[in-house]
């Protein structure tokens, strides 16, 4: 696909991980396979249905807009300045990224990864406590404030799977925004 106005190559894929149960740290692999409408090929939240655990007992035919998590890896440099040292799938996240700012994408933005797979953004991750497990202090770390006060959550963003395919290290990432009105991402 060729860049337009909508579309523009701008990152890359610096990591992939996955973890068959609901750990909070993902292993690291050489590739994940993504699966249309399920998300990550042997990840606890692989799945059509909601797989958060806390989710899935209130409401067990939630959709999952949760199928694949997206962390910057420049969240990861503004950690270490804070004396916290995090590492690609240490905070649960499938695809660590380069060069994208996903928390200011809009809603519904579209990722074309590698050569196949196409993902939609859903909404940006809200931290909870098990953060503090991996380093004490690490949520308070990933909870900020905007301009007007609003509260910011900055442990990445998840998204569903539009299109299925390998993704792997160093694979290109192109973005489609939206071509409706621009809708800030709200926790999901």
């Amino acid at each position: 696909m060729a860049p337009n106005n909508n579309n523009k190559e701008i990152g890359k894929v610096l990591a992939v991980s996955k973890s068959p149960s609901h750990t909070l740290i993902k292993k690291s692999e050489p590739e994940v396979n993504l699966k249309q409408g399920l998300g990550v090929e042997g990840d606890a939240h692989f799945g059509e249905k909601v797989k958060h655990i806390f989710d899935a007992k209130r409401n067990p035919n939630k959709p999952n807009l949760r199928q694949v998590h997206l962390i910057h890896s420049e969240l990861f440099q503004e950690l270490s300045k804070k004396g916290l040292l995090v590492n690609p799938g240490e905070m649960g996240e499938n695809i660590t990224t380069s060069g994208i700012d996903l928390l200011n994408l809009p809603l519904d933005t579209v990722l074309s990864i590698g050569k196949r797979a196409k993902i939609k953004i859903t909404g940006t991750r809200k931290p909870c406590n098990q953060l503090n497990q991996i380093q004490e202090g690490l949520m308070n770390a990933v909870i900020g404030k905007d301009a007007e006060g609003n509260i910011l959550f900055l442990a990445g963003v998840f998204a569903v799977v539009l299109r299925g395919g390998i993704i792997k290290v160093n694979d290109k990432i192109l973005i489609s925004l939206p071509i409706k009105s621009f809708q800030k991402l709200k926790p999901v």
